[in-house]
């Protein structure tokens, strides 16, 4: 997919990515499965950031809300995720998706599930 994370800090992560004509659906835009992995990661790496040591997370929901058709006119778009609780069992983030022109053109909202990581 060519996605990179740019940043990451306390209670935040940013993902970029160039979507291109490889990534269209039969409707001739990027497939939002494209747009729904930036989001994703963007607010999984957020909580990331806030867990403790030993502690580890899945992804139990997302709900992603598409605003504007992602094309490879879009240029380089930019997921921004934000920690928004983080409790011992679950964690809760969301994301915002613009596009090279600062436009926003989708948004998410994540459930994690934190629990203690396994040891091998």
């Amino acid at each position: 997919m060519g996605v990179s994370l740019v940043e990451a800090g306390e209670g935040h992560a940013v993902f970029e990515g160039a979507p291109g004509e490889e990534d269209y659906n039969p409707m001739g835009t990027v497939h939002g499965g494209y747009a729904a992995a930036l989001l994703d990661s963007a607010c999984g790496i957020a909580a990331h950031t806030g867990l403790l040591p030993g502690q580890a997370y899945i992804t139990a929901e997302i709900k992603v809300s598409y605003l504007r058709a992602l094309t490879a006119d879009s240029g380089k778009v930019r997921a921004i995720g934000k920690l928004v609780s983080m409790g011992k069992r679950a964690a809760f983030a969301e994301a915002s998706l613009f596009d090279q022109s600062g436009r926003l053109c989708a948004t998410a909202t994540s459930t994690l599930v934190v629990f203690e990581a396994r040891t091998a």
